[in-house]
């Protein structure tokens, strides 16, 4: 999924001829702890809350402050896993987007990170979660989607994840099927270790409720 996909319009922009009074009020009403500037459609940049709450003059415009700005910005043609990288590494609430023309598109913020990878990872679907054990060397995707195939199922989503100091990995999937017997016996007589297994199936309407609360929360 691109990032151009995320943009939401909920959040509008601060002009350089707001004031910094005006910003603070937006990031509480938006429940957000940045804010981007942008001057005929030009992005100067994020403030962010820590900044602001720290300054001797509320009154005056963004434009008339010694304000530090930073520039981190995504394309709306670049993918997912970019926009949670930045968000992650710069602890950022939100992010603006801009065009090929350096023209800003909108922004992103946390709350929409969540909800679409929410979609992607396929948390709200019912089945089953299988967490698998091997060395990097013998991973194949192509393999292990054979398996899951192969037993009338369907791979929803798949995570790769290294183990610190060693040479092997975990594979996460989630498959369509609530009975992963059939699939664990496969993934045995393959020589895969399950290290383990989840029949999340029952479980589908409090992990939505779960997430639910979770968002409410981000609006409270």
């Amino acid at each position: 999924m691109l990032v151009g996909n995320f943009i939401t319009d909920e959040i509008p922009p601060l002009k350089t001829t707001d004031t910094v009074e005006m910003a603070l009020d937006w990031m509480e009403q938006f429940k957000v702890s940045h804010l981007a500037v942008v001057e005929n459609k030009n992005l100067i940049g994020l403030v962010s809350e820590n900044e602001l709450m720290d300054y001797d003059h509320p009154e005056e415009t963004i434009s008339k402050g010694k304000i530090n700005f930073i520039r981190p910005v995504l394309y709306d043609h670049q993918h997912t896993y970019d926009l949670v990288k930045l968000m992650a590494s710069l602890n950022l609430s939100l992010v603006p987007v801009i065009d090929e023309k350096e023209q800003y598109k909108g922004c992103i913020t946390l709350k929409g990170v969540i909800q679409n990878l929410s979609e992607m990872t396929a948390v709200q679907n019912p089945g089953g979660v299988i967490v698998l054990e091997l060395n990097q060397n013998d991973y194949s995707a192509t393999q292990i989607s054979s398996i899951v195939e192969g037993n009338d199922a369907k791979l929803l989503s798949l995570h790769v994840s290294s183990i610190p100091d060693s040479t092997k990995m975990e594979v996460t999937i989630k498959v369509n099927r609530e009975d992963l017997s059939g699939l664990l016996q496969t993934f045995n007589r393959y020589n895969y270790i399950v290290k383990a297994s989840f029949h999340v199936g029952n479980h589908n309407d409090n992990l939505k409720d779960r997430l639910n609360e979770f968002m409410h929360f981000l609006n409270i």
